[in-house]
């Protein structure tokens, strides 16, 4: 029996609908016989998402998808696989692009194409649109999505900056289309903000190879874990500026509390893992754009499980952590990086150092330190 032809997918993200859209129309135009599937979720709050499928023609079918448990998200994902199965089941496709709306994160959707297309589906590159004008002002929007009229669900409460970072640090390519109002910040910025990532200028013939060059979804996903992020390196070009800033001592929970304000608001955007003293055995994920700054429990610290457990911890993680080993503490370390132009790196450090223990807190002991203010409990232990 001949092997049945899988249909290569490539996800086309961003908050920048007119970068987007760009990008979309010339995958279209530059790889014959390509169609794209778009789910609009801008009337979900009625109760309808409106599938679109077109081509480089124009639109070849549109529809309605039904909200799953009052969400578009969810609707999208319920539906968006079965979509793509009909289009390979249509006939040979030599691509299909799928056109995420505004505030789809890519990462949840590349996990439901990579998970549930089976032998019919290839997930073959995920693509963040850019407009490097729009960098910096969508970066620094602290604004809630609903505000924006961008959320994807009433309980939606991300803001346009962290998504919009998110976007842009999960994708392996970078399409950016030409700008007149973007200057050298602009583009000193992006690099800075994902220096891994492969910049294809949209209007390219490279956007159609790396549409189809092939896309890991664990890999994805272990660089974006807070234990085994790759983060960005230090870096100081066109008033831009990256601090890499990496210590093996001990917030105190409560100094630290006080500036969490100042520190969130002292760069474009942030991000890393750190460490409590109060909470030794707790992985900590620090994540800030706009002003607005999200701190979660991302799980243990190796150092703090059985060896035993070891071998249950994904290879990358326990490479991660060798890189941070430290004969006292383990991988407990804090790793944060600062990236914005205008950067005050002096101050910046002055202000991460006095939120450290003090010498005399430090040699004090572990089980002192568990005594102190637990002022984190409000952020982390909230149901």
């Amino acid at each position: 029996m001949a092997r049945q032809h899988r249909l290569p997918v490539v996800i086309v993200a961003g908050l920048h609908a007119d970068a987007r859209r760009e990008v979309v129309d010339r995958l279209l135009k530059t790889v014959p016989g390509s169609v794209a599937l778009h789910h609009d979720l801008a009337d979900a709050p009625d109760g309808t998402v409106l599938r679109l499928v077109r081509d480089a023609s124009g639109t070849l079918s549109r529809g309605d998808a039904p909200l799953v448990d009052d969400c578009a998200c969810c609707a999208l994902r319920e539906d968006l696989v079965p979509e793509l199965k009909r289009l390979a089941d249509g006939g040979p496709t030599p691509l299909a692009v799928v056109e995420l709306w505004d505030s789809v994160e890519p990462k949840a959707m590349a996990e439901v194409i990579a998970g549930h297309g089976g032998d019919r589906l290839a997930l073959t590159g995920v693509i963040t649109a850019v407009d490097p004008a729009l960098v910096l002002p969508y970066l620094a929007n602290g604004d809630d999505l609903a505000e924006a009229g961008l959320a994807a669900a009433p309980t939606d409460q991300r803001t346009v900056g962290d998504t919009w970072a998110r976007q842009l640090e999960y994708a392996p390519v970078l399409a950016v289309v030409d700008s007149d109002e973007a200057d050298d910040e602009d583009h000193a910025l992006l690099a800075q903000l994902h220096p891994t990532a492969r910049r294809v200028p949209a209007a390219s013939a490279e956007l159609a190879r790396a549409a189809l060059a092939g896309f890991d979804v664990e890999a994805a996903a272990a660089a974006q874990h807070p234990a085994c992020a790759l983060l960005p390196q230090e870096a100081d070009e066109a008033g831009v500026t990256t601090l890499v800033w990496r210590r093996h001592r001990p917030f105190h929970p409560e100094r630290l509390h006080r500036a969490l304000e100042d520190l969130c608001c002292a760069a474009a955007r942030s991000r890393g893992r750190f460490w409590l003293a109060d909470r030794p055995d707790t992985l900590l994920a620090w994540e800030a754009a706009g002003g607005a700054l999200c701190v979660e429990n991302a799980g243990p610290w190796l150092a703090s499980l059985p060896d035993a457990a070891w071998e249950l911890v994904p290879p990358v993680r326990r490479a991660a952590a060798a890189l941070d080993w430290h004969p006292e503490h383990g991988d407990r370390c804090q790793h944060l990086v600062f990236t914005s132009p205008g950067l005050d790196r002096d101050g910046l450090e002055r202000l991460l150092e006095s939120c450290l223990l003090t010498d005399a807190e430090y040699a004090s002991g572990p089980d002192s330190w568990k005594r102190l203010p637990a002022a984190f409990d409000s952020l982390l232990d909230a149901a």
